[in-house]
């Protein structure tokens, strides 16, 4: 991807903030690169749908897991921590509904291969918490139980929040967001906007989860973004602070 050239010059930028930065690495020369530049953490991404995987790889999955499993191996090998993400685990714009145990067998050739966490993807945003809960629990009768996974949801029918509660409340600890909402996918155009860092800390903090993010800051930084983005967030919860600070200025 184009938009990817400029990785070597942007890394060395952000590489000394006190945040893990899982960089990610396509193939063996990616992995290179990234092992030059320092990085730690490095991450594969895999399809649960043929379809998907063509389009965003141009490999079949089976040829696809075959090109990531020397790049696990090295990069273990070399002390790095391994995230896997896999797209298309709920729905596929050209496949529609995806199998469960489809998910559940590409879930298991990445962690089998050697990665440590795993991020199970809602791509175009279809997933409902029903589809979650039962994702997971299929999962974990295959023998992958909620510590080494991740969720990754996009909100295009509003239900990344309510999804999210419903992986949390299976055990699931690892969130993936997006500050302001942004997001989207080059391969899959009905895909929309992550689920907002900000409507997720919010609803943490009704839970009593201390996450020790400022809030107020990162809606700041938000809105900060959606001006030079030139449109508004699609996050509610930066919309209602946002609203509120300018009330009460």
């Amino acid at each position: 991807m184009p938009q990817l050239a400029d990785a070597a010059e942007l890394y060395p930028l952000i590489a000394d903030l006190p945040v893990a930065l899982p960089v990610l690495v396509p193939n063996e020369r990616g992995l290179d690169r990234a092992l030059a530049l320092g990085a730690r953490r490095v991450a594969v991404f895999a399809s649960a749908t043929e379809s998907f995987a063509k389009a965003n790889l141009n490999r079949t999955v089976d040829e696809a897991l075959a090109m990531f499993e020397p790049v696990v191996s090295r990069a273990k090998a070399e002390g790095a921590h391994v995230r896997g993400y896999l797209s298309m685990c709920f729905g596929d714009p050209w496949e529609g509904d995806v199998p469960i145990p489809q998910v559940v067998k590409v879930s298991k050739a990445l962690l089998d291969m050697g990665c440590d966490e795993l991020s199970l993807g809602d791509t175009i945003g279809v997933a409902t918490p029903g589809h979650v809960v039962s994702l997971l629990a299929a999962l974990d009768e295959a023998g992958i139980p909620p510590a080494p996974l991740a969720v990754h949801f996009h909100d295009t029918y509003g239900q990344a929040l309510a999804n999210t509660l419903a992986a949390l409340q299976q055990g699931v600890t690892t969130v993936d967001a997006s500050a302001g909402g942004l997001g989207g996918c080059p391969f899959a155009k009905s895909a929309t906007g992550n689920l907002a860092t900000e409507d997720l800390v919010w609803m943490l903090r009704g839970l009593g989860i201390d996450t020790g993010i400022d809030l107020g800051r990162l809606v700041a930084t938000s809105t900060w973004m959606a001006a030079h983005l030139g449109r508004p967030s699609p996050s509610r919860t930066v919309r209602a602070l946002s609203h509120k600070d300018t009330e009460e200025q």
